[in-house]
């Protein structure tokens, strides 16, 4: 599996790659940032720690700010 397919399935899994955190036009509202990160939060799937999913292994303090981004339980 070469790095392009590598992304392509992670892109499917986690609606987003790390590569649209380079791009501001991918962010939303801070507020609805702020409101998925609550969510998140109270989940019994995030890394407290580190702010992970232990579902989709992202940092959700960056997911959370994307657009495009999906919670991988439906949550938000």
């Amino acid at each position: 599996m070469g790095y392009k397919n590598a992304w392509e399935e992670y892109k499917a899994k986690n609606g987003v790659t790390p590569f649209d955190l380079l791009n501001k036009y991918n962010y939303i509202e801070k507020a609805e940032s702020d409101k998925r990160m609550n969510i998140c939060l109270g989940c019994e799937h995030l890394v407290k720690l580190t702010h992970q999913c232990k579902e989709c292994g992202c940092f959700m303090k960056a997911k959370t700010r994307l657009k495009d981004a999906t919670c991988p339980l439906g949550k938000w």
